[in-house]
């Protein structure tokens, strides 16, 4: 008889996390919608979550239970053809595995998504194999490199929504005297951005009577650079503007992304992106 598996501590997500998964929601549908019509080329399309949790969440305003995006992708309808779905947490990983039990097309990866998208998800969504992908990279703050992002652009084969973790870098990196960062922190923010230009972005020399001193620039300004980041480094050819995802108080928790190659798709995400900021 084998062992019950241990049932994993759920997330508490707030209610912007909670229009998030409406954003993903709609898009998906459009999305896998356009690829499921495609006639000329046979496109095998997957839907791809790098931090995809236990497939459950419980909503903070209500206490209610509520699917997240490994649920609603499986949802989908036209269906996806293939799912692959990564966790870090075992007990996590486990419950996707319960809840998904059966279905050949969803594949379940416990470890570091860094490492496993780049050696065993991203190989199988090659361009020239008419693959094409959706791509959710939600970390739950500065646990993504660059290297996943630039490769995703680099691919051509994918439309990507990125979580840009706005206020854990303000937290522990962005600090107005940077001098204190831990140097732990700092390594994380050059792995999530790519390099050490994050910091003549975040930071601007201002002259007072005792000298140039640094002045932290605005989130808005740090997003901008970053999005020019995702086209001009990354390759993406189209990036809306971010849509900012705020808590209770108005303060902005992340900056939630679109990537893709096709202005199509950019053109579905901006119009998807407008009907939910009137809920801020």
């Amino acid at each position: 008889m084998t062992a019950k598996a241990k049932a994993p501590k759920l997330d508490e997500i707030g209610y912007w996390s909670e229009i998030k998964l409406d954003i993903i929601r709609d898009y998906a549908k459009a999305y896998s919608t356009i690829l499921s019509k495609q006639e000329r080329f046979r496109l095998h399309h997957v839907y791809i979550d790098a931090f995809a949790g236990a497939g459950i969440h419980v909503s903070k305003t209500r206490g209610a239970m509520i699917p997240g995006s490994p649920q609603i992708a499986v949802a989908t309808d036209p269906p996806f053809r293939e799912y692959h779905f990564i966790d870090l947490d075992g007990t996590k990983v486990g419950n996707l595995r319960q809840l998904f039990q059966g279905r050949s097309n969803v594949h379940v990866y416990e470890g570091d998504c860094n490492r496993i998208m780049l050696e065993q998800v991203f190989p199988q969504v090659l361009y020239k194999d008419y693959r094409r992908g959706l791509c959710l990279l939600d970390p739950y703050g500065l646990h993504l490199d660059w290297g996943v992002i630039r490769t995703a652009g680099q691919m051509k084969s994918l439309d990507v929504f990125l979580n840009f973790p706005i206020m854990d870098m303000n937290m522990n990196v962005l600090w107005k005297n940077p001098d204190g960062v831990d140097g732990s922190d700092v390594a994380r923010m050059s792995s999530f951005w790519g390099d050490d230009s994050w910091r003549s972005i975040a930071y601007r020399p201002e002259a007072t009577l005792f000298g140039p001193v640094d002045e932290k620039n605005d989130n808005e300004t740090i997003a901008e650079a970053f999005r020019e980041r995702l086209k001009r480094v990354a390759g993406f050819a189209h990036v809306p503007p971010p849509i900012p995802m705020r808590n209770t108080i108005g303060s902005t928790v992340y900056y939630l992304y679109f990537a893709s190659q096709k202005p199509v798709a950019q053109n579905i995400v901006t119009h998807i992106f407008n009907k939910y900021r009137p809920r801020w």
